[in-house]
């Protein structure tokens, strides 16, 4: 789940472009000046001055950096509470767990809602009818009490316990043959991803499908999530004659994605009025929940095909992208920390002996839940949580917080943080197993760090989402000795941000399996 942009690379390959129409800026600029702004009466809280439009946009370009980046620049500077220009948005930023908390737990349901979406995401988002695009409201509360009791409790999870164990299986078996190909060495991302992938699959269509249907799904969706990227137009609308081509493209991916995900919604309808037609179908999905959900306030018919598809991506991948990169980067801390993966090991064999490791194992094993929840603060699978915005207009640390902001919440800085941490650099996953460091992951007792989010906009998937990645990390260990590819090479741990922040050199390791 991304936040309002990934990354400052889109910006500056735009760069140019900024500068090819000052002229025409500054016919607009005459325009913006003779308005009354309503920062001129804000008390916002302080940031880096801007220019005149743009704002802080050349800042970040000419950066070069990754957003989160310049975000942590900011943060050394400005500290707790921050206000940057991007164009015609304006973004206040929150790097303090104290004023997180107040935000979105103490002042919940008024820090609950979405700002304005750019064009592009209305489009895929179906005009907002998402769980996470949805402003806060009757559709949001449809919407997500539909995803969270219909389909994400402990009860319905459990009924899919067989599709993880499958996916389980089918992992391994791929690393093992890649590794066959390749002198051993596997490329960690790839195969995580898709093993995670094909368990939501069957869990939102409630169909069974071969390599070759959810490799085809997998790239209509890496589609999206591609032209999902932001530009320069996304901040300057006024820029917008400029991008035709790609805001054409834009329609041409979302009609492939409709006209592609459309005959599965299609297929699993059929299955649900004829039980028994379908051999591939199993007995429940997500999109059984969906095809009467009146989700719409006084509205009477069902949800559009469009909405359908919609909500079945949001469901594939929110949960896909977060995972995967959550296991690259815990097995490069295994490597580069060979005495926790070593102890890992030693917890899994313990526990379960020579049988596989099932996910009811996973409650028996402390110390995996720790290396998962150290994992999960060291590298939150996104810098920035999805962009708040307030119901009505209000003040956080004495300063103005206007409706129509986007308050963005910097995780990372909140999990690295030296107030809240002892030696918060360190990967260290003794910190919750032995040394009594602690955190609410939800944040409802406090925040120290909230990869899932926290408050009213918690992701609904946190469950599924640490039984994932425990039970893959698991799995993974305890089948094969993770090493670095070539042998004692030094793990590079930068990140840059894609749709979730990955690791800016794809980890590529050695495996070995466990005699």
């Amino acid at each position: 789940m991304t936040s309002l942009f990934s990354s400052s690379a889109s910006l500056s390959s735009h760069y140019h472009l900024i500068f090819t129409v000052l002229a025409f800026l500054i016919s607009a600029l005459i325009f913006f000046l003779t308005q009354k702004t309503k920062s001129k009466s804000l008390n916002l809280p302080p940031g880096p001055p801007g220019w005149p439009i743009v704002g802080n946009l050349f800042q970040v370009a000419r950066s070069g950096k990754p957003f989160f980046e310049y975000v942590k620049e900011m943060k050394a500077q400005y500290g707790a509470i921050f206000t940057l220009k991007m164009g015609t948005r304006t973004m206040i930023v929150l790097t303090d767990a104290k004023l997180v908390h107040e935000a979105l737990i103490q002042k919940g349901p008024l820090y609950a809602s979405r700002a304005a979406e750019n064009p592009t995401r209305n489009i895929f988002s179906a005009n907002k009818f998402t769980v996470n695009a949805a402003v806060y409201g009757p559709v949001w509360k449809s919407l997500r009490k539909n995803m969270v009791q219909n389909m994400l409790t402990s009860t319905r999870l459990k009924e899919f316990r067989s599709v993880r164990e499958d996916a389980m299986d089918r992992l391994i078996n791929r690393l093992k043959v890649n590794a066959e190909k390749n002198n051993g060495v596997v490329v960690v991302v790839r195969d995580a991803r898709f093993a995670v992938f094909c368990i939501l699959v069957v869990m939102c269509f409630g169909l069974e499908m071969d390599e070759e249907k959810l490799e085809r799904i997998d790239q209509v969706m890496k589609n999206v999530l591609i032209t999902l990227e932001p530009r320069i137009d996304d901040f300057l609308p006024i820029l917008s004659v400029f991008f035709s081509k790609q805001r054409k493209r834009v329609l041409e991916v979302r009609k492939e994605q409709v006209d592609f995900i459309v005959p599965f919604i299609e297929q699993r309808r059929r299955a649900i009025q004829n039980p028994g037609s379908d051999k591939t179908a199993i007995t429940f999905s997500y999109l059984d929940t969906l095809f009467d959900i009146k989700a719409h306030e006084g509205k009477k018919s069902s949800p559009s095909n469009e909405e359908l598809v919609s909500l079945i991506s949001e469901f594939l991948n929110g949960g896909t992208d977060t995972t995967a990169t959550a296991i690259e980067w815990g097995i490069a801390q295994l490597i580069d920390n060979p005495e926790v993966q070593t102890k890992l090991y030693q917890e899994i064999n313990m526990t379960v002996g020579d049988k596989k490791v099932d996910e009811k194992d996973i409650e028996k094993m402390p110390y995996l839940q720790a290396v998962v929840k150290e994992l999960l603060r060291k590298h939150p699978p996104t810098h920035f949580v999805l962009s708040h915005a307030v119901t009505e207009p209000t003040t956080l640390g004495g300063y103005d917080i206007p409706i129509d902001v986007n308050v963005e919440i910097y995780t990372a800085g909140i999990g690295e943080d030296p107030k809240l941490w002892s030696n918060p650099e360190k990967f260290d996953p003794e910190r919750f197993f032995s040394k009594g460091e602690d955190a609410d992951i939800t944040g409802v007792t406090g925040v120290k760090m909230m990869p899932f989010g926290i408050g009213r906009r918690i992701c609904p998937g946190l469950a599924i989402g640490t039984v994932h990645i425990s039970l893959m990390l698991a799995r993974m260990v305890q089948e094969f000795e993770w090493t670095a590819d070539p042998p004692g090479k030094k793990i590079d741990f930068s990140g840059k941000m894609e749709f979730t922040v990955v690791m800016k050199e794809s980890l590529r390791a050695v495996i070995k399996p466990r005699e």
